[in-house]
């Protein structure tokens, strides 16, 4: 919708000649739930007389049915147009609207609050030149604002007003606004530098969104209209790098061949001198053409279709770019990508990434930490799960050009898609990009460390260790777990003691101090095998707690999670897997725990099971909760 003009009515060609000379601002409103974000653009829209009059009458009528608003107008159903946004007084899905002024067009991102959603947020922000962050003035910072100031930083998005609104249920209060801006403030010291605005309103009665509030007379900043109209944008264009991913070669005849796509960024003059990449073909450009004329010189998004001089060989997917200045042509780049299905993300798994016009397969290696928004703490993890965000590296079939994304946001940026249901998973930014030749070089020089096995293996190492009596059970369980594991994708193995005394321990006596020195050597080669990668699966007596308290301190305490097995000692005389209980009554030795001496229970274990009303697969079950509970599964 356009803003009203009196050249509308005298001479349309000149209002619309007048209209498309106007610089486009693409902007988004976000931040936490019921925030205000739908009933800004209303406001937006409403008192700058955007909106016509049979929409104004449908609204003032479905808003004494929804009655959100008590006797004012709920300016949010303006945006929220499904019915399940209506019913619920959310938003869902991104929702865009159109309007201009004057002086500029806009096309507005209406974003979900919920966490849910997070990733239509990051999908409406990637185009936007400018955030609107609402802030309930009731509440603060939020967790989501914090969520959606790290993707709006993350997504390059230089100009950011951070609205403070519903000032209105805060008596206008002067002291609650600075208190706000001064805790945003302190959370956005590690953000990437930008343009932050703050403006106090009330999307809902309009002050300071189109009209100066004459409720908050302390305020002398520019209203939310002011500074969309005269925030300056053309700094933010990348005119250095030119970059031209052909999407069409257009052949309509014989004596013309020119090569289609939308300039990514740069300029492009007749005459310059052109390099084709991957093929790194050389030519001049011989015409810069377009729908109407033919141009000496062509920008950043601009569609243009380029003739080059010399007969060279440009497929759909290539890029063509100054010879002088070129992008890295790699099969492996490193980048920051935000997770947006409840399927989490699957290390070494085959993906689709489609990058500046061009689809390849390729596998994200490895994730070298996931970040948290609340904190921007970096930390290790072996999956990304849905809204998460992490640095991965990702490698790819055949050579693609990149460029970091801080440095050209259309060639640094891709979306990653299932092979099999071809939907949206995710999306990147490339943070920086290296050869194979510096693949293999680092790999040369580089220990793989425990938290790349991780990540490989989808898994957090860490040892399971079944305690109790011979007879409990131990040995059952630990290979079942590890048939478990071995079906749900994981890596695992079984360390027993049993098998230990054939090897590293044969030297040991079968006595209690004997169990015990077999158990303390059994720790380290724990710890070895969860630091390949491996979740082990440990079968020990255990008779001895001073031993299990130093096989925990060697494993390490949030490594290791005893489950003590419990049957009645009857029961594990009767199952006798090794016959020391029936050796023990022919020979009276004294060397049985729990028969010759007393098996002391441990005190802290992660989880107790009697074996004998617990069936194998009921124990197992519990087991598998745990480590799911406790992070060493991530569901898949």
């Amino acid at each position: 919708m356009s803003h009203q003009s009196e050249l509308i009515s005298t001479d349309i060609t000149a209002y619309l000649a007048q209209h498309e000379r106007k610089e486009l601002l693409r902007f988004l409103t976000c931040g936490s739930v019921d925030d205000g974000k739908s009933t800004l653009i209303g406001r937006l829209l409403h008192d700058s007389k955007m909106i016509y009059e049979d929409q104004l009458a449908a609204i003032q009528k479905d808003s004494q049915k929804v009655g959100t608003t008590g006797d004012k107008i709920d300016l949010a159903l303006l945006v929220d147009g499904l019915q399940a946004e209506r019913e619920q007084g959310i938003t869902i899905d991104v929702a865009y609207r159109y309007f201009s002024t004057s002086k500029r067009k806009f096309i507005i991102a209406d974003t979900p609050g919920h966490e849910q959603y997070t990733r239509n947020m990051a999908t409406g922000a990637s185009t936007c030149d400018l955030a609107v962050i609402l802030i309930d003035a009731r509440h603060g910072v939020q967790v989501q604002t914090r969520r959606h100031s790290f993707i709006t930083s993350l997504l390059g998005i230089r100009h950011i007003v951070v609205a403070v609104n519903k000032m209105d249920l805060v008596d206008y209060s002067e002291e609650r606004f600075e208190e706000i801006k001064k805790d945003y403030l302190e959370f956005r010291k590690n953000l990437p530098d930008a343009e932050f605005h703050f403006i106090p309103m009330s999307a809902l009665d309009g002050d300071n969104v189109v009209n100066n509030s004459t409720n908050m007379e302390w305020y002398d900043g520019p209203t939310l209209m002011w500074l969309l109209e005269n925030v300056e944008l053309a700094e933010d264009k990348n005119y250095q790098d030119f970059r031209l991913p052909v999407q069409y070669v257009n052949r309509p005849n014989l004596n013309f061949r020119g090569f289609c796509g939308t300039i990514a960024s740069g300029v492009v003059r007749k005459g310059d001198e052109i390099i084709v990449l991957p093929s790194r073909k050389k030519s001049r450009v011989k015409s810069i053409v377009t729908y109407e004329e033919e141009l000496e010189l062509a920008f950043s998004d601009m569609a243009i279709t380029l003739t080059l001089e010399d007969e060279i060989d440009v497929s759909r997917g290539d890029m063509i770019v100054h010879r002088d200045n070129q992008p890295a042509v790699t099969d492996e780049f490193e980048a920051t990508v935000v997770w947006m299905i409840e399927e989490p993300l699957l290390p070494g798994k085959l993906y689709d990434f489609k990058l500046a016009g061009k689809t390849v397969s390729g596998r994200i290696n490895a994730i070298k930490h996931q970040i948290d928004v609340n904190t921007l703490a970096e930390n290790p993890s072996p999956s990304l799960e849905l809204n998460e965000i992490g640095v991965c590296e990702i490698s790819v079939d055949q050579p693609v050009c990149v460029d970091a994304y801080t440095k050209n946001r259309n060639t640094g940026s891709f979306i990653v898609i299932d092979r099999l249901s071809n939907v949206t998973v995710g999306g990147g930014m490339i943070s920086s990009d290296a050869t194979t030749k510096k693949r293999r070089n680092r790999s040369s020089t580089t220990h793989v460390t425990r938290e790349e096995r991780a990540a490989r293996y989808g898994q957090k190492p860490a040892t399971v260790m079944f305690i109790g009596v011979s007879g409990s059970g131990k040995s059952t369980l630990a290979h079942g777990l590890e048939r478990r594991l071995f079906d749900l994708g994981r890596v695992s193995t079984v360390l027993d003691g049993k098998a230990m005394r054939l090897g590293i321990s044969k030297d040991l006596p079968h006595d209690a101090e004997g169990r015990a020195e077999n158990l303390r050597r059994s720790a380290h080669v724990a710890r070895f095998i969860n630091d390949s990668g491996l979740i082990c699966c440990a079968a020990f007596v255990a008779p001895n707690p001073d031993s299990r308290e130093h096989a925990i301190s060697v494993i390490g305490k949030d490594n290791c999670h005893i489950i003590y097995l419990n049957p009645p000692i009857e029961v594990c005389q009767q199952r006798d897997p090794s016959g020391i209980y029936a050796a023990a009554e022919a020979t009276g030795s004294a060397d049985i725990p729990g028969i010759s001496f007393p098996y002391a229970p441990p005190e802290n274990v992660a989880l107790e099971l009697d074996t004998d009303a617990l069936s194998v697969e009921d124990c197992l079950d519990k087991v598998v909760e745990l480590m799911q509970e406790t992070g060493i599964l991530n569901a898949r």
